[in-house]
This record gives C-alpha cells, structure tokens and sequence, in this order.
C-alpha cells in the first residue's frame, strides 16, 4: 500500500510541475525577480518587438528544460539523480515566472507552441531517463551546455538600452551553468557527435519559431 501511495504521490508531483510548467503567472517564482529594482529605460518599439521575441524563445527553453528534466526524474534508476532532476526543475521554475513577468512588462506573450515544446521535450526526458543514468546525465549537460551558449548569444543581441531583460538572462546564465556543472559531476557520459548536433538542430528550429509565436 505504501509503495502504491508513493507512486501516486510521485505522479501528481509531476502533474503540479506540469500545471506550473504551463500555466505559470507573473510574480510566482520563489527567489526575487533579479529586475525588480532596475528602472524601465526608453525603448522604441522596434527594440521592445526584439527583446520580446528573445524572451520568448528563453521562455519556450525554459519550458523545454522543464519537460527535459521531468522526464528523466520519472525514468531514472537512481534516487539520487531523481533527485537532483527535481532539484532542478524546481530551480528553473523561477527561470519561466522571471520570463513571463518580463514578457508581461513587454506587453507581448509567451510561445502560443509551448504545449507542443513541453510534450517534444517530456518524450526525450523519458527516453534519455530510460537509456540509463549516466546517458541520461550526459543529455542534461549537453543540453545545459547549448543553453549556455545560447543565453551568451542573447546577451550580444537584447538592445544595451534593455537592462531589465539583460539581468534576468545574466542570471539564468549562472544557474544553468551551475546545473551543468551537476550534471558532469554527477557522472556524466559525453554524448556521440551525432547527437549533439541533432539536439543542436531540434533547438534552432525551436528558437526560430518561438521568436514569432
């Protein structure tokens, strides 16, 4: 009966994450909103319509990373790696509301996709879960290794002017690379080539639409 209840325990935990995944609103994350006290300078709509679709994209990641991770903490062998999967989940819960409170601030939207992104990416989380822990890991590295580069790129790309959106990209850079860090500590396996190149294209396309819708 116990392991009966744990079980349902564990997939309704997974359900909340899912429901705040999804249905997350501004001003719900845990740790303080990193722009809370940095004034809105003048932007001209063109630079807002760019910064907007640049969070947007960190928006549908972050909704990726979500799914990914939720994925592997069902399949994983390990209790410690279920663990650490959470933990992070979790962590980056903050990373979606920050996203969406800046969106908000920018009158614009998050990915009218992200149902799709979150089910894409729940099904790779699965499959990488079920692969093994290490494997597992080693995806949970490389996929916080692109996002780390990718965050880079749009902090070369949000308009100077646009401190807010730099700030709270400035963070999420820290905390994925600090998720990356557990991953390879961890034990993490180095991924096939091939591998990572297709991740690499499965995000372009992601970050190519999320921009737009």
């Amino acid at each position: 009966m116990g392991r009966y209840f744990s079980t349902i325990d564990i997939f309704l935990n997974h359900l909340d994450l899912a429901r705040k995944t999804l249905l997350i609103q501004p001003k719900t994350h845990q740790r303080a909103y990193p722009a809370k006290s940095i004034a809105e300078n003048p932007i001209d709509k063109k630079e807002i319509k760019h910064a907007a679709g640049l969070m947007r994209v960190n928006h549908a990641g972050e909704v990726c990373a979500q799914a990914l991770y939720q994925g592997q903490a069902i399949t994983a062998r390990s209790m410690v790696v279920k663990e650490k999967m959470q933990e992070a989940a979790e962590e980056e819960l903050d990373h979606l509301a920050w996203c969406n409170q800046r969106l908000y601030e920018l009158s614009s939207h998050t990915s009218y996709l992200n149902l799709v992104w979150y089910l894409g990416a729940l099904s790779i989380g699965l499959v990488a879960g079920m692969v093994g822990d290490k494997w597992s890991l080693g995806f949970l590295e490389e996929t916080e290794n692109q996002v780390v580069r990718h965050l880079e790129s749009h902090l070369g790309k949000l308009p100077e002017q646009d401190e807010k959106s730099r700030i709270i990209v400035g963070q999420m850079h820290k905390d994925e690379s600090k998720h990356r860090d557990m991953a390879r500590d961890a034990g993490a396996a180095d991924l096939p080539i091939f591998i990572k190149q297709l991740m690499a294209m499965s995000s372009k396309v992601m970050t190519k639409v999320a921009y737009y819708l």
